[in-house]
């Protein structure tokens, strides 16, 4: 059986940002634009949700017949449900451009992970090669750093 020396592995690196004008203005129009399309989403549910029951009730012969009353009801427990979970993600997205908002100009704040390669050897210590972060400031790397 052959030993290898070294190999190269796949690692995540996080991905840090300063905070600057630049940048809170990016992810503020960022979060407003997903808030508007949650709001789109909801508008669309609601007439869509609407629309299936007018339907199920001008098809029937008798709209006050128990069998139709109850497809309308699964129909509108259903729009609810999915109502609440849409408002959930609005509620969420509003809390996080309220943590935007008070952001301080320069403080490091987590933006995501991306996948790099790197090559270990015997005796290099995994942890070190593993934890590995990305500070940038508009962009532009401000710092690679081994954590």
């Amino acid at each position: 059986m052959e030993t290898k020396n070294s190999i190269s592995i796949k690692r995540s690196i996080a991905i840090k940002a300063v905070v600057t004008p630049t940048w809170k203005e990016d992810a503020e129009k960022e979060l407003s634009k997903a808030i508007s399309n949650i709001d789109q989403q909801l508008s669309q549910l609601e007439q869509e949700g609407q629309q299936i029951v007018n339907n199920i009730r001008s098809q029937s012969v008798n709209p006050l017949d128990p069998r139709v009353q109850e497809q309308v009801s699964q129909v509108q427990q259903q729009v609810a449900a999915k109502r609440n979970e849409i408002e959930e993600q609005k509620r969420n997205l509003l809390q996080q451009q309220n943590q935007v908002r008070e952001l301080k100009m320069d403080e490091i704040v987590d933006q995501g992970q991306v996948d790099s390669f790197c090559d270990v050897t015997v005796g290099d210590n995994l942890i070190e090669k593993m934890q590995v972060s990305i500070t940038v400031k508009d962009g532009v790397i401000q710092s690679i750093d081994n954590n």
